[in-house]
């Protein structure tokens, strides 16, 4: 996989961890320059379309989290069978590393490490998400020393610490709640289960419980009390070691109720303050490590037990091989702990879900109003457990605690799962966007682009998005597909150049038009009156064939009236014979008088007239002169 691009983005540099479910990479994002994570799923679980969508799901879901405290998600994504997530790449070591090194981490640093734990948790659980899966591994340390949590939503599979109950994913043994081992009821409270053991590893150096399978670590989290912590670090403070008792009850009712609760204790141990747990607040459910026995000073005041009893019989020295004494000693020990644990298991269930003459009824599928009251009809107690995302409704009830037709005691608790509505997007309206625009706006909407099929539209332009699937406004998960079709442009079609030379230009056009053509007009001056009109030239020649909607330019006359138009309105002679006569009058002044003749021009250029010459006078002596000639106008 070294070198693989994904995305045409991430290209993977070395391996830097594995897990029952996933291989992580340190990558080089080549679009932000930036070192990321990105972590592929497992080849076997690639196969199994529900798991591979699940993995997406809550990835993307993650992904909506901002804290300090958590790893961010960057994207998710599929290339052929990969399937990956990226996300920020954290150079620092596990909690898990550190407690290893370290064996056992001072109690004011544990208690430093476990309030940023509860911040992303409770980051987490006001988005409706549970981990479900918190403990050392997932908990990365910088080297600056922030704390980061990381596999939001993620349970692991397959590794030597993991149960699975009918193919659902529970969580990690070593760590996971009562109620994940019995695979009930999970709400945010296992969480803050899982919190309370880390930090019990965290100030002791071991876990509450340890066995050789993960099901007997799984049966001690239902049935064993647990050894409190400051019996095995003296160092501990009495209220951190109240804290983490509060928070590992096996019944989530006696836990803290809310991460914020833990969180608010966390922050007054830091600060040397009291908390106000008692020992009432404790379920007493623990075991003590007790003081060794002097059996010497067992019977030293022996006057005080009466004479007239019995002396005890002596006992009998039995000469038993050591290792045979060994194997008898252990199977006892054996069989007292199964005798133990089931008897402990009997009476922790009997005294919470002892049966009783109450039938829980089926609520699920039920508005929550209407669930409520129903489960209150049955004088029992109606209680929200928590809001997840589903595709049920807003308002549903999706799960419910004890099972529906479940034998309950009155006033029992029933625990319901809301479901807060789907993790749904609202599809942008691309329609009429060019396709670069909306190919960034799909991948930040949190969707993916899918199949991108073009044809022509002689009404989008060539590169516009013209229909889209999901349509706009409608509602869709992270990472849905989003299909395209893009425009071609218009589908060219090609006509036969008509030849309008001659004709009248509003004929012309009339013409070109009725052949798909477009027209643009350019006249030219004409005096001549007759021509006016007239199409002289057009700048595509009849007869070539174009696209349909080409614009051909025609050439026209458009009669402009001159001056020898105005002139003729006058009886300008056109070409006819004028004469005239000259005279200086006395004072010298000019003065003179003219007359001719005019005619319509003949194809000769002859002609006669009647209109008189111009007259004129002037101080400067000269006289106006009538003129003959071929002109066709004369002073």
């Amino acid at each position: 996989m070294i070198g693989t691009m994904l995305g045409n983005r991430y290209e993977l540099l070395e391996k830097i961890g594995e897990g029952g479910m996933a291989i992580v990479y340190r990558a080089k994002d080549h679009l932000l320059s930036r070192n990321v994570a990105v972590k592929i799923l497992k080849e076997e679980f690639s196969s199994d379309g529900e798991f591979v969508e699940k993995f997406k799901r809550e990835a993307a879901a993650a992904a909506s989290l901002s804290d300090n405290n958590i790893v961010n998600i960057y994207d998710v994504g599929t290339q052929k069978d990969i399937n990956y997530i990226v996300m920020e790449c954290v150079i620092g070591k596990t909690l898990k590393q550190v407690i290893k090194e370290e064996k056992k981490i001072p109690p004011a640093r544990a208690v430093e490490v476990a309030i940023q734990i509860a911040k992303a948790l409770k980051c987490a659980h006001k988005n409706n998400i549970i981990h479900r899966d918190i403990k050392p591994h997932n908990i990365l340390v910088t080297e600056d020393g922030i704390v980061k949590v990381t596999d939001f939503g993620i349970a692991k599979a397959s590794d030597s610490v993991t149960i699975t109950n009918s193919n659902k994913i529970m969580g990690s043994a070593h760590y996971f709640s009562p109620e994940q081992a019995k695979g009930s009821f999970v709400d945010f409270r296992t969480d803050i289960y899982s919190l309370g053991i880390v930090m019990y590893e965290m100030v002791t150096g071991r876990v509450p419980y340890d066995a050789e399978s993960p099901v007997s670590i799984a049966l001690k989290h239902i049935q064993e009390p647990v050894v409190p912590p400051n019996q095995l670090n003296e160092n501990i403070p009495d209220s951190l070691n109240r804290l983490i008792l509060k928070a590992v009850e096996k019944e989530p009712i006696r836990r803290y109720q809310t991460m914020e609760d833990m969180l608010v204790d966390l922050k007054k141990i830091e600060n040397n303050q009291k908390i106000n747990l008692s020992d009432d607040d404790l379920s007493g459910d623990m075991t003590r490590i007790m003081d060794p026995v002097d059996v010497n000073n067992a019977y030293k005041n022996e006057d005080d037990y009466d004479d007239e009893v019995e002396p005890a019989r002596k006992p009998v020295k039995l000469n038993l091989d050591p290792k045979k004494k060994k194997r008898i000693l252990t199977t006892a020990i054996g069989v007292l702990v199964v005798v133990i644990g089931i008897i402990s298991g009997y009476i922790w269930y009997n005294k919470v879900y002892s049966s009783g003459d109450i039938t829980v009824p089926s609520i699920v599928g039920m508005k929550q109003d209407d669930a409520k009251q129903l489960v209150e009809s049955k004088k029992l107690n109606f209680v929200i457990g928590g809001k997840e995302k589903s595709d049920k409704p807003e308002g549903t009830v999706i799960d419910c605690f004890p099972k529906s037709g479940t034998k309950v005691k009155s006033n029992s608790d029933v625990r319901v799962i809301i479901s807060s509505g789907s993790d749904s997007l609202t599809v942008p309206n691309l329609v009429g966007v060019d396709f670069a625009t909306a190919k960034d706006i799909i991948s930040n909407s949190g969707l993916t682009l899918g199949n991108v099929s073009y044809r022509h539209s002689d009404d989008v332009a060539e590169g516009d998005v013209i229909s889209q699937d999901p349509t706009a406004d409608s509602k869709a998960q992270n990472g849905t597909k989003v299909n395209l079709v893009v425009s071609k442009g218009a589908d060219a079609k090609y006509v036969t150049v008509p030849d309008v030379s001659g004709k009248n230009i509003e004929e012309a056009a009339s013409i070109m038009a009725g052949s798909g053509l477009k027209v643009s007009r350019n006249p030219v001056a004409t005096s001549d009156k007759s021509q006016s009109g007239v199409v002289t030239s057009q700048s595509i020649g009849g007869s070539q064939q174009v696209k349909e909607g080409t614009t051909v330019s025609l050439t026209y006359y458009e009669y402009k009236e001159t001056q020898n138009d105005q002139s003729s309105n006058l009886g300008t002679p056109t070409g006819g014979k004028s004469t005239g006569s000259s005279g200086q009058s006395k004072d010298g002044s000019d003065t003179g008088s003219g007359s001719g003749s005019s005619g319509s021009k003949s194809d000769n250029g002859s002609g006669t007239g009647s209109s008189s010459s111009d007259g004129g006078t002037g101080n400067n002596g000269n006289t106006n002169t009538g003129g003959t000639g071929n002109s066709d106008k004369t002073n």
